[in-house]
C-alpha cells in the first residue's frame, strides 16, 4: 500500500510533482463497496491530469454521516483495494467532516466530483476557487451506489 501517504509527507510530493509541471487531481469519496461507478469516476478524474490523488473517508467519518452500520468495508481494505488502482496515485486517508482543509492544504489543480453534483453545487468550490483551482465533474450518471447494492442485497435476505 506505498500508495497511502500521511497528509505532511502528501504535501509535500504534491509539490514536487506540481514543480515538475505535473497537474494534479483530487478525488474523494468513502468506496465502501468498489463498484463501477467508482471506477468511472477516478478514470475520469485521472483523464484530467498527470497526478490523481485520492481522499477516502476513515471509518469514524463514515459513521457519523452514513450511521453505525457502515461503512461494511474497513478503512485498512478500502485502501489496500484503491491501492490496487492503476489510474490513483496517491492516497490519503481523512476523518474531517469534509475535505475543505485537504484542499487548502494541497492546493490541487482540479477538484473532481461525481455527476451527483454540478459545479455549481460542489461544497468546496469557494475553496477551490480561492487558491485559483478548478472544480470538474466526472464519471457516468450516478445510477450505482454502494448504499443501493447494500439495500439490495439485503431486501434479497
Amino acid at each position: 500500500m506505498n500508495k497511502v501517504v500521511e497528509l505532511e509527507n502528501l504535501k509535500k510530493i504534491v509539490d514536487s510533482e506540481k514543480a515538475e509541471g505535473k497537474k494534479v487531481i483530487f478525488a474523494n469519496g468513502v468506496f465502501d463497496i468498489l463498484h463501477v461507478g467508482h471506477i468511472r469516476y477516478l478514470n475520469g478524474a485521472k483523464a484530467l491530469g498527470n497526478v490523481l490523488v485520492v481522499a477516502v473517508n476513515s471509518d469514524s467519518s463514515v459513521k457519523s454521516y452514513k450511521g453505525d452500520d457502515r461503512p461494511h468495508t474497513p478503512e485498512e481494505e478500502r485502501l489496500e483495494i484503491l491501492s490496487s488502482l492503476d489510474m490513483i496515485d496517491h492516497i490519503v486517508l481523512f476523518s474531517d467532516p469534509d475535505v475543505g482543509k485537504l484542499l487548502l492544504e494541497l492546493k490541487p489543480h482540479v477538484q473532481a466530483k461525481g455527476t451527483d453534483y454540478t459545479e455549481d453545487t460542489v461544497p468546496e468550490k469557494d475553496i477551490v476557487a480561492s487558491y485559483g483551482g478548478k472544480v470538474a465533474i466526472v464519471g457516468d450518471p450516478k445510477d450505482h451506489s454502494s448504499t443501493e447494492m447494500i439495500d439490495k442485497v439485503r431486501s434479497k435476505g
